[in-house]
Parts: structure tokens; sequence; C-alpha cells
């Protein structure tokens, strides 16, 4: 039987992240499966090995007390997505299965751990970060000695940016660390990994988005990020 990663369904390009993995990488023994809050195909994600929560809408902020008013704020939450997610995290934080978060997604994994978000990182932040016609492109720095530094075989490299919100670092959630920040400006976190990695399985959050990356084959904070997920998946016993 084929393994599976679930894919949380995002109105936001969900495709791309279909797309990310190629039929050579999922050879004979992966396969994908959406898992979408609209479908509330709840029951599938016992049947998954590994996951990827999708970029999109803000959280519903009443979840980590944040405004109900703010710049750049979403016209409505999708509280039914959130608890979808919620469900699709707390079951691969449970049993230790791999798990990639990327921008919305690495978001709600620090508010799930208890953190929050700053509402909206404003200017000259959003110059910088916010999506015009095209994803913003600039530079991160990730921490020697991270997981994420390790996976990728770098500590700094260009990526793309399409967002408004970011972690709050004064808010960091429970047995998290920040792996990334983004050059130039305040600050940023670009990337969170577990503290303990001993008692957790395999996790990543990405702020930006390796899925839609220009040359993301050639490209180490997509591709090799990408395949350490897919082995680890791979290397998983239930």
């Amino acid at each position: 039987m084929r393994k599976k990663i679930g894919i949380s369904f995002t109105e936001a390009g969900f495709q791309n992240y279909w797309n990310w993995f190629s039929p050579a990488e999922l050879a004979e023994d992966l396969e994908l499966l959406e898992l979408s809050f609209e479908k509330d195909n709840i029951e599938d994600i016992a049947k998954c090995d590994g996951f990827v929560l999708t970029g999109g809408i803000d959280v519903t902020p009443a979840i980590s007390g944040g405004a109900e008013e703010y710049p750049h704020r979403p016209l409505v939450f999708s509280p039914e997505r959130d608890e979808f997610e919620r469900q699709i995290y707390e079951y691969a934080k449970t049993e230790r299965l791999p798990l990639l978060g990327i921008c919305r997604g690495m978001q709600y994994i620090n508010i799930l751990e208890g953190g929050a978000v700053l509402d909206d990182i404003g200017e000259p932040e959003n110059a910088i970060h916010k999506k015009g016609e095209l994803d913003k492109v600039h530079e991160v720095k990730l921490l020697d000695g991270s997981l994420l530094a390790e996976v990728a075989g770098k500590v700094n490299g260009l990526v793309n940016s399409a967002h408004h919100q970011a972690v709050n670092p004064d808010r960091l959630g429970e047995n998290l660390m920040i792996n990334a920040y983004s050059v130039p400006g305040s600050g940023i976190v670009e990337g969170i990994e577990y503290k303990d990695k001993e008692n957790h399985g395999f996790m990543l959050a990405l702020q930006w988005h390796p899925e839609r990356m220009a040359e993301k084959e050639n490209q180490p904070l997509s591709q090799k990020i990408k395949e350490r997920f897919i082995k680890e998946i791979r290397n998983h016993q239930k």
C-alpha cells in the first residue's frame, strides 16, 4: 500500500502544492491526498503518513487573541478551515509524522503551540514581503546548527514572499525555535522548528513558498526541503 502525503486544501494556489511533488519523486510508494475542510474528509487524516499545511487567508484572530480589525484584514475568515487544520496538526504531532508548514501553515503551527502572529507587519516590511502582482524576493539568514540549515545545506539564500502577517517573535509557541530571519528588514521570522527533536516528529515551517519558487528544482530552500520531507515519510514507521 502506498504511503500518503496529506495536503490541506487552500483557495490560494492549491494546485501549486500538488504539482510540487513530481511523479518521479512519488514513485511507486507514495501518493498525494487532498485534505479539504470543504469536503470535511476528517477520516482521511488518519490515512496519511505526512502532511503539508498550506498558505492562504489569515487564521481567525480570536484563536490567538489578535485584533479583530487591522490593515489588510481579509473580508471573511475560515473557522472551518482553522478547526480542520487543527485536527491535522494534532494528529501529526501525536503520531510524530513528518510535517511541513508553509506561510499561513507556519503561522498556525505557532498559534496552535500557544504563540501569536503580528496582525500586520506594517511598512516598510510590507513593501519587502507582501505580494503585489508577483511574489516579492528577498534574502533569508538561516540559523547555523538548526535543522533547516542542515537540510538546506546553507545558511543564507533568496526566497519568495507573499505575506502581511508573521510569527510574533515575542510570542513564540511552546517548544518552538526560530531557524531563519529575513534580510534586510527588522528580523521578520522566516522559519520555525521544534526545539526538542528527540520527542517529536520531523517538522519544518517556512514563511516563504517553496512550492512556487522560481527554478525551485535547483533551489535548496525548496528542493532540499522537499527531498528531506519525502525521505522522512519513507523512513517513518507508524
